[in-house]
């Protein structure tokens, strides 16, 4: 199920990203830095707009 169907991201970057703000701790500018050395370009914008919706899917994948 493809919950992240409006993002112009695949779910697995969305997910990785989240993923990296809760389980480091890390701020927007550093999820940016990391996806950047990965040839990813992204926004701090894109990225705190994914956590509300990332958030509910990782909760969703622990139960």
């Amino acid at each position: 199920m493809n919950t992240y169907t409006r993002h112009r991201f695949p779910p697995d970057i969305i997910s990785y990203a989240v993923w990296l703000y809760y389980r480091f701790n890390l701020s927007h500018r550093d999820i940016e830095d990391l996806l950047a050395e990965r040839g990813i370009t992204v926004t701090r914008e894109s990225i705190r707009l994914w956590y509300p919706e990332g958030t509910a899917n990782l909760t969703d994948r622990f139960r």
